[in-house]
């Protein structure tokens, strides 16, 4: 039996709760009629039983050894919110994609979304209307930021405390069915960020049904999940079988796991790799392809190396040190974690093994940090210039398109999308969205809400940023994050839309990402700063020149022989650029000694050998 409520038909459901320590556990119905009804109490710690005349539309609670009632900890609907009455749910669901077997996950160019402030309305339905200007962008896969029931109406995500129901503001679980199953209409997947780190402060009532969580270990949101102590079976098979529901209920293509450095498990088999089996068996069952892409700053290789290497068998990880290195190189930015990163070294690292620290000292950390990537390959990481963390955790909130000059935003948009790396965009990167992404919550609790807004300010100590963060709980600070579409349509919004979409069919057309680190090659060249990244394991095919330096340079690389024309220069007045000296046809008998402009980046594909 599944965890939750799972309604049979003609009048019948199932309940199944986890409660260890309770006695009793009654079926309290509150709507459309009073009802009690007490369940059996099973082997480890189930209480589960099969019950009539209940249908889709049922609210209820669970009662507690005849006292404290608290809602369904599976609940799949949480109309009235955290505090209020579960809601049994159809079930079934007319899908249209039964010939839907996924994309490759080299093929997936990655759109991040937050339901609530991507439009104006903030709810699936209203995603379906910019699905056409995200599939004309040529992103292959939208990724929901955290969609599990969070206290009241707006949030990034994280504060989630009912994971297997989607959050009621946005539509609920119907809503994200039909957001799906659209997706894949349109040859697209579908990314969902879950939290299995923590759960959020308010309506997280789990303390009340069993030992979820335990004090032998802290993460920076309290009090760890409880994988490895006494009775923490139970707690797997809840979030084993929460990715599970995501992938089979849902049809989601892959599951981007919320920061894993807070996941504490001594386990023989990891919580990451029990997850990570799990999933690959239902999708081999389903005759889909799904995937499990954690984020996590250890930089340890072991979540995305086979089980018989010692890994866990993931698919692929967020890359911060890419984000770090290129940020840095844009900004000029060195404090905090940003004290690790700074020359086009540390971004030809990152080129040529995923990591750029993978072993050697970090001065941020006062230790060596990381471990080798040898035999991974670039599709087991995910980059990117921005994402929800990197503009949402600075203390104005501010975006690339306010930190650095348009060339520059051109000049990033093509280091990642022409990276051999999965790429991702942050919502409005693509036309240079000007708002800032802040923090935001709507609690209930004045206390809960003071301790946010000073941790907040408390986070940003290590970088020296000035001024005070957006209130996290105003609604203005809401408001300012929501999107203005608009801009993708005029001006250099539109021309940067244009921009990223023309190097999306490049990244199509010159077959990046390549299978192997060492099918491509990447030279750095220090005192400009540029570097020269190369795609072809013998014979160079096509090379991409990138020059992060605020001044015109005359370029001398060595660069392979042959005959190149030129495909793309960021430079050229098309592109709103000062104009380019890079020639239409390039002729190299080795090397090279080209004018670069300013924060340019320039694609040249081989014409013949000479």
């Amino acid at each position: 039996m599944e965890l939750g409520a799972k309604y049979l038909g003609d009048g019948k459901c199932t309940f199944r709760v986890w409660a260890p320590f309770r006695d009793t556990v009654d079926v309290h119905f509150v709507e459309p009629s009073d009802r009690l009804i007490r369940l059996e109490k099973s082997t480890h710690g189930y209480h589960l039983g099969t019950i009539d005349k209940v249908g889709p539309g049922h609210r209820y609670f669970f009662r507690l050894d005849g006292g404290t009632e608290r809602p369904d900890p599976a609940s799949r609907y949480q109309p009235l919110g955290v505090h209020g009455p579960s809601e049994v749910v159809e079930s079934g669901f007319s899908w249209k994609d039964r010939t839907w077997r996924g994309i490759l996950l080299e093929d997936y160019v990655i759109y991040e979304l937050h339901v609530g402030t991507f439009t104006e309305l903030g709810t699936f339905d209203a995603v379906w209307t910019h699905l056409d200007d995200i599939q004309d962008l040529g992103a292959t896969a939208i990724e929901l930021m955290p969609v599990a029931q969070f206290p009241g109406s707006r949030n990034w995500g994280y504060d989630g405390v009912y994971p297997y129901a989607v959050q009621n503001s946005y539509g609920g679980p119907e809503g994200l069915k039909l957001l799906v199953d659209e997706c894949h209409r349109r040859g697209m997947a579908v990314v969902l960020d879950v939290v299995y780190n923590h759960l959020g402060p308010e309506g997280n009532y789990l303390w009340d049904f069993g030992p979820y969580f335990t004090e032998r270990y802290r993460t920076p949101w309290g009090s760890a999940v409880n994988f490895d102590g006494a009775y923490s079976n139970g707690v797997r098979d809840y979030f084993v079988s929460n990715a599970l529901y995501w992938v089979t209920e849902l049809h989601i293509d892959a599951l981007r796991l919320d920061a894993v450095h807070g996941i504490f498990d001594f386990s023989a088999v990891h919580i990451l790799q029990e997850i990570g089996d799990a999933v690959h068996r239902r999708a081999r069952s389903l005759g889909r392809r799904v995937y499990v892409i954690p984020e996590s700053d250890l930089n340890d290789s072991r979540l995305i190396r086979s089980p018989e290497l010692g890994g866990y068998g993931l698919d692929a990880q967020w890359n911060d040190d890419f984000h770090h290195a290129l940020h840095t190189l844009l900004t000029g930015e060195d404090s905090g974690y940003y004290q690790d990163f700074g020359n086009i070294g540390h971004l030809t690292r990152s080129f040529q093994e995923g990591y750029v620290y993978s072993g050697k000292y970090s001065t941020y950390r006062k230790r060596n940090h990381g471990n080798a990537t040898r035999g991974l390959s670039p599709r087991n990481f995910v980059v990117f210039a921005q994402n929800h963390d990197q503009v949402g955790n600075r203390c104005q909130s501010d975006r690339l398109t306010g930190l650095v000059s348009y060339e520059a935003l051109k000049l990033a948009a093509g280091t990642v999308l022409l990276s051999p790396f999965i790429p991702l965009l942050f919502m409005g990167e693509e036309y240079g969205e000007p708002s800032p992404f802040p923090y935001f919550i709507s609690h209930g609790d004045p206390d809960l809400i003071e301790a946010v807004r000073k941790g907040r300010i408390e986070e940003f100590g290590a970088f020296g940023w000035l001024g005070k963060p957006p209130d996290p709980e105003s609604e203005s600070t809401f408001q300012r994050a929501k999107l203005n579409h608009a801009l993708r349509r005029k001006g250099r919004g539109g021309i940067l839309f244009h921009f990223h979409k023309t190097l999306i069919g490049l990244r199509r057309e010159l077959r990046i990402p390549p299978r192997d680190f060492g099918d491509y090659h990447v030279t750095s060249l220090e005192r400009y700063p540029a570097c020269v990244l190369t795609y072809g394991r013998e014979l160079a095919e096509s090379a991409i020149i990138m020059h992060f330096g605020g001044k015109h340079a005359r370029i001398d690389a060595p660069f392979p022989s042959g005959r190149w024309g030129k495909r793309l220069d960021s430079a050229e007045e098309q592109w709103a650029g000062p104009g380019s000296n890079m020639p239409l046809e390039l002729l190299s008998h080795g090397a090279i000694s080209l004018e670069a402009s300013p924060h340019s980046l320039v694609v040249y594909a081989r014409k013949d050998e000479i």
